[in-house]
């Protein structure tokens, strides 16, 4: 079988700490082009992977006509490089959130389906081994029926994080679109629905920039969700624990409680109310500051290479997206917004 050749749209951090490595540790891929405003950031990369190094996707597009590519890009941008690679016939792996509006996500998931490539959303938080774990325990049963949850994810903020430090995309409104419910608070909408196996039907929501000089972005979102089954519960995201990350989950059940990600160490605890306690040890959660590999690559190739569909597809990533754009609504109209 010939390899994959990918492209990669946008080399900042995630496409550094992410997509670059873990496509080039997978057997089945070529990295044939980079991409980046900064002309100097893919020619690094080209220089490393023996590719090319573009400033121009379409022309990438048009001359590479890679078998797929990684939309890396600012968040204004996922869907016109989305639209375009799935119109140029490539497979799509974009990070989240999938797009800046519903009509955008849509019409990524139109233009993958006429084209007939794969368009997969990368939110990780579903392929975190706690996460995999936590999904086989609940779906066990022996928790009983999920009655009420908090999810949260929080850390100091882009700065530490992205290339550009300060000065970052992530900051700007014309091109992130959304602060921390974009960055984080979408992980947790789509890891709730991933892991209830629900919808949200209602989200109640308080949004703000409390401490982020200058951003014209949200830096911290507290929203109260309601899934269809009935289960209520939090939503946090936040660009200010400045004493370090807390990406957690705890749902209360009729039978005990669990706790991902709430403790050092145990990575899964699980507390029945007959007094029994169980700890899982299966595998840490990523952070900025100790990437662990996301699952998400491989997850994407081998859809591409088996034509099955992909783990986490567009359709998904829209739902997710819906709950965010439904919190920010509910700031605006100081309403509960139903899905």
């Amino acid at each position: 079988m010939s390899k994959l050749r990918i492209a990669v749209i946008g080399c900042g951090s995630i496409a550094k700490y992410r997509h670059i490595p873990e496509y080039a540790g997978n057997p089945n891929v070529e990295l044939v082009a980079f991409c980046d405003p900064v002309l100097e950031r893919a020619e690094s990369f080209a220089a490393i992977y023996g590719a090319r190094a573009y400033q121009d996707y379409k022309k990438l597009l048009e001359e590479v006509k890679p078998d797929a590519v990684s939309v890396c890009t600012p968040n204004s941008l996922h869907a016109p490089v989305s639209i375009a690679a799935a119109n140029a016939g490539a497979h799509v792996l974009v990070e989240k959130p999938m797009a800046a509006s519903e009509t955008e996500g849509l019409a990524m998931i139109e233009a993958a389906k006429s084209n007939k490539v794969v368009l997969m959303v990368g939110h990780n938080q579903r392929l975190m081994p706690p996460h995999v774990k936590a999904k086989e325990i609940l779906d066990s049963g022996r928790l009983g029926r999920v009655l009420t949850f908090r999810t949260s994810f929080g850390h100091p903020g882009p700065e530490g994080w992205s290339v550009d430090g300060r000065e970052s995309w992530f900051f700007r409104k014309e091109e992130a679109i959304m602060g921390a419910m974009g960055d984080l608070g979408v992980h947790k909408a789509d890891l709730i629905r991933y892991l209830l196996n629900d919808e949200v039907a209602q989200v109640a929501a308080f949004i703000g920039t409390l401490d982020k000089p200058g951003a014209d972005v949200d830096d911290n979102a507290v929203c109260t969700l309601r899934m269809r089954s009935g289960v209520i519960g939090s939503l946090v995201a936040s660009w200010t624990y400045y004493k370090g990350e807390d990406n957690s989950t705890v749902f209360w059940c009729e039978n005990g409680v669990m706790k991902i990600g709430a403790q050092d160490g145990d990575q899964v605890i699980v507390e029945l109310r007959n007094g029994t306690e169980e700890r899982y040890k299966v595998g840490a959660i990523s952070t900025n500051d100790k990437q662990e590999s996301s699952g998400v690559i491989d997850a994407f190739v081998q859809a591409v290479v088996t034509g099955e569909r992909p783990i986490i597809p567009g359709e998904e990533g829209l739902s997710s997206l819906r709950v965010i754009l439904a919190a920010f609504e509910s700031q605006a109209t100081g309403r509960i917004v139903t899905l």
